[in-house]
């Protein structure tokens, strides 16, 4: 049972959210996406920026497994040389975006449905011609999920999502 401060370690798989702070070095991604891959995680989302000042990056890993699995991954990540935080963020403790763009073809006649979805979920239109659009949409993981759905019985021609990026609330640091 989940108290509520913290994650829930009798859920067996689930999907993980890390935030990494990492010394901007090649080969630091490498090393650590081998530890993902000696545990028997799969790296399903990962997002890498610079940060501020340039000397530093931030990760943020999504990775699918269970939970004793995913702490000796943070212990041996933030072992690396490299890395000055590895940590999970789980429950309200974090702003998480997901970006999508979606490229559908749409005739004249579907293209005002396809619109009014978008609007409905608060899409930005990206790029439109007479055969195709662009739509462009920022949220959670689950409504980007929901407006997929939606759009599924329109011809999605392409489709690119960012994974998650986050950011600590408050005073805590990322």
């Amino acid at each position: 049972m989940n108290s509520g401060n913290g994650p829930d370690v009798n859920s067996k798989v689930r999907l993980h959210t890390l935030s990494v702070y990492v010394s901007n070095k090649p080969g630091v991604l490498a090393r650590i996406a081998l530890i993902f891959a000696r545990r028997g995680y799969n790296i399903e989302s990962l997002v890498v920026s610079p940060s501020m000042d340039g000397n530093f990056s931030r990760m943020t890993i999504g990775a699918r497994g269970d939970y004793e699995g995913l702490d000796q991954i943070i212990k041996q990540v933030s072992k690396l040389v490299d890395i000055v935080r590895c940590v999970e963020h789980v429950g309200e403790n974090a702003v998480v975006k997901e970006l999508a763009l979606i490229k559908l073809q749409a005739d004249a006649t579907e293209r005002s449905e396809i619109l009014l979805i978008a609007e409905h979920f608060g899409c930005r239109t990206a790029d439109l011609t007479e055969t195709s659009l662009i739509l462009q949409a920022t949220g959670s993981t689950e409504r980007l999920d929901a407006l997929v759905t939606m759009l599924r019985k329109f011809r999605i021609v392409e489709l690119v999502r960012t994974g998650k990026v986050l950011m600590a609330r408050g005073e805590e640091a990322t």
